[in-house]
């Protein structure tokens, strides 16, 4: 602030915010260029449940984390033990997915707003002084790398944790039918239910079968199960057993 009485100038203001970003709560004091007399002014706006929001969401989900690390490296049978583990595991990984899009857009929301409210040009037109009678000018203006990172980081942990519900969901076994439905059968057991074959005796069928054909005009074929077959010097084939069918062309 530059007063037309050099005396009265301040050369120096700086207004300093940080998180939770309640601006309400933030003021300076800047002269009149009346005299000594100077003024207290409040910054506008509140933007502390958005901010909130998103650092409990990073939070919580840094120690769910160290929790889930713990548990898939020392206590793997329990956690796979009557498939609760990995169940609760895949609604904790949606419960988080959706968390931190909401909390990483109204933190991008919050700090658009953050970043209006404090725009130098903005808090000038605070001071009564600098509309009237003083120069006012800004020297240095927020810095907002910071904090444009976090929103970026917040929704790559969005894009990170919406992309574990597939990992986690192929732990529960609900993309395989019957997974977890059925127990595994043990070696007796799959040796019990194999199916035997019994070889044919003479006595299971009744009637014979013979298909015999000289070698004058036709052509004689004998099938027979279970026995060996004789083959005689006319030309005929003739073979005995319990199962003869017999057929003529």
């Amino acid at each position: 602030m530059d007063c037309l009485n050099k005396t009265e100038s301040n050369y120096s203001i700086t207004i300093n915010f940080a998180y939770p970003f309640r601006l309400y709560q933030v003021y300076f004091d800047a002269p009149l260029c009346e005299g000594n007399r100077r003024e207290r002014l409040f910054l506008d706006g509140d933007f502390s449940s958005s901010a909130e929001l998103f650092v409990t969401t990073a939070v919580f989900a840094f120690l769910y984390s160290l929790l889930a690390t713990v548990v898939y490296i020392f206590y793997q049978n329990k956690y796979r033990e009557n498939n609760r583990g990995p169940v609760a595991d895949f609604i904790v990984t949606m419960v988080f997915s959706f968390t931190w899009l909401v909390s990483a857009s109204a933190w991008a929301k919050g700090l658009a707003d953050l970043k209006e409210e404090t725009d130098p040009e903005k808090v000038l037109q605070l001071i009564s002084a600098c509309r009237v009678r003083a120069k006012c000018s800004s020297v240095q203006e927020p810095l907002w790398s910071g904090l444009n990172i976090s929103v970026v980081f917040g929704f790559f942990n969005f894009l990170l944790w919406a992309g574990n519900i597939w990992f986690a969901r192929k732990e529960t076994g609900w993309y395989q039918p019957g997974y977890h439905r059925y127990p595994a059968r043990s070696a007796s057991e799959k040796q019990s239910g194999r199916f035997t074959r019994h070889p044919y005796s003479q006595g299971s069928f009744e009637e014979p079968l013979s298909l015999e054909q000289p070698m004058g005009g036709f052509i004689t074929q004998h099938a027979v199960l279970g026995q060996q077959s004789s083959y005689n010097q006319v030309g005929s084939c003739v073979t005995t057993g319990p199962i003869t069918f017999a057929g003529q062309i």
